[in-house]
């Protein structure tokens, strides 16, 4: 592994406890704080493509978590902060958390918007106590190729989650089972 790598690697390891205490304990940021995170994610999400903006204007909510940390190293975690928009107006801070065992390695940040397509997938999101991406769920990334990932088959899902700005290494470890749950501010 090389010197950077290393650090980074390393730096992952030491950020692991704390990814997994926050976690256990969600504190929100300041919600100015979030709300500014989430405002930049949605123009970055925004200038992705004309089909993406159309699909945010189609979106009866839109939970953008504009920071998720993943770091592990056999035992992982990730953790972040975001914001449920409905009309433009924010209505609730959440926060997604996961934990996980297996063949892993690497730290990663990356941002996160969850497209609730319907009254119904909105309303269910925001009744339940702590919500899992569920197999309703239609999976986008840039990487991907937007336009091919996007289609009225897509726009069709109940619940579209678009993955983005990925950074760092990151080897084994998703947002499989992650839970989310509203935060107090």
């Amino acid at each position: 592994m090389r010197g950077a790598h290393r650090r980074e690697f390393l730096a992952g390891l030491a950020a692991l406890p704390l990814a997994l205490g926050a976690a256990r304990q969600a504190q929100a940021e300041d919600a100015a704080v979030i709300d500014y995170k989430v405002d930049k994610a949605l123009a970055e999400l925004r200038a992705q493509s004309p089909e993406m903006r159309e699909l945010l204007e189609k979106a009866r909510g839109v939970l953008v978590m504009p920071e998720i940390t993943k770091a592990g190293f056999l035992i992982g975690g990730a953790y972040g902060e975001g914001a449920l928009r409905v009309n433009g107006v924010t209505v609730d801070y959440y926060a997604v958390a996961a934990a996980s065992f297996g063949l892993q390695a690497g730290v990663q940040r990356m941002s996160q918007a969850l497209l609730f397509m319907t009254t119904a997938a909105l309303e269910k999101f925001r009744r339940s106590e702590g919500w899992e991406l569920g197999a309703d769920a239609q999976v986008v990334t840039p990487e991907d190729g937007l336009q091919a990932g996007i289609s009225t088959t897509t726009a069709r899902h109940p619940v579209i989650e678009v993955v983005f700005g990925e950074r760092g290494i990151m080897a084994g470890l998703s947002l499989e089972g992650a839970k989310y749950t509203r935060i107090k501010r």
